[in-house]
């Protein structure tokens, strides 16, 4: 019998003491949510309406915003929801749709910071070939393998956990996880366990090697500059590497807690499971905003113009 076809419901038992904060959870994610998207959004506004940030560095970044309010889209609304109301249930396929979703974000965020990691290593040590390189139609190209990529690979992992055996219906998180999905298998999950190892490797390890080589490059160059030269370098990455660092922290502590979640105070494991879709979406407009010059100063000719 194909169990997976019997399954209804997944019900969602992370959440602490919802009785009593409910309206204290629902008012803070609201605030946290809204925050997202105007922060967000006002950077990419920013970079689209304005011809001069029409340049792959400002293009990139916002693909990354993109992509964040794209993640949080999926998780947020159903969280809402979930706050006020009496049962906090999920149907199966909108449990592994949403698991796929917020596993397609990380991914796209680790290639989209890899592509802009490329985007600095060519500017700063090779500077005559950069628009060569670095034009606006392998901007594209490159834009439509930081998603396409992530989208394959984590379909592939959809489709895998769609055929497990799932004999529990009660999830111990407040979205839905693929790591802890699969604790309530009853069959043989060897093979989902293996590919989400690989899965791992190669959209988080990959990119993370990649960034890291780049910058190690980019370093070598500065150190044999001068010192004016390499300010400029530094404080053009600075941003990139605020944000990748974010990122790369909220996603270990994501991974961890998925994987040992038995060994983790509840609590703790809910903090964590969730850090990744607040922290980043929320701080890498900010860091972009505060720290670019050049979008800074259109954000301040448009508050000045209102």
């Amino acid at each position: 019998m194909d169990y997976s076809r019997n399954v209804t419901y997944f019900t969602l038992e992370g959440h602490i003491e919802l009785e009593k904060y409910r309206y204290v959870y629902f008012i803070i994610t609201l605030i946290v949510y809204l925050l997202i998207i105007f922060c967000n959004f006002v950077v990419i506004y920013v970079i689209c309406t304005n011809k001069c940030l029409h340049e792959p560095m400002y293009i990139f970044i916002a693909a990354l915003l993109c992509n964040a309010l794209l993640g949080t889209t999926v998780l947020y609304p159903k969280l809402l929801i979930d706050f006020l109301s009496e049962t906090q249930v999920v149907s199966y396929e909108a449990c592994t749709f949403q698991s796929f979703s917020i596993y397609t974000y990380m991914s796209s965020e680790f290639t989209l910071l890899s592509a802009m990691a490329y985007d600095r290593y060519v500017s700063i040590c090779k500077p005559f070939q950069y628009a060569t390189l670095v034009k606006i139609s392998t901007v594209r190209k490159i834009l439509f393998c930081c998603w396409f990529l992530p989208t394959c690979e984590n379909g592939i992992a959809l489709i895998l956990t769609y055929q497990i055996k799932i004999c529990k219906f009660k999830l111990n998180r407040i979205y839905c996880n693929n790591n802890v999905a699969m604790k309530l298998s009853c069959g043989d999950i060897s093979v989902r366990s293996t590919y989400g190892v690989f899965l791992i490797i190669f959209a988080i390890f990959a990119p993370f090697i990649f960034i890291v080589f780049s910058y190690v490059n980019i370093l070598a160059v500065c150190f044999k500059n001068s010192q004016n030269f390499r300010s400029k370098a530094l404080r053009t990455c600075l941003p990139h590497l605020l944000v990748f660092s974010s990122f790369t922290v909220t996603t270990c502590f994501e991974v961890i807690s998925s994987r040992l979640d038995s060994n983790i105070p509840h609590v703790i494991a809910m903090l964590l499971s969730v850090e990744n879709m607040v922290i980043p979406p929320l701080v890498n407009p900010i860091v972009y905003g505060l720290n670019v010059k050049e979008i800074l100063n259109r954000i301040k000719r448009i508050i000045w113009k209102r």
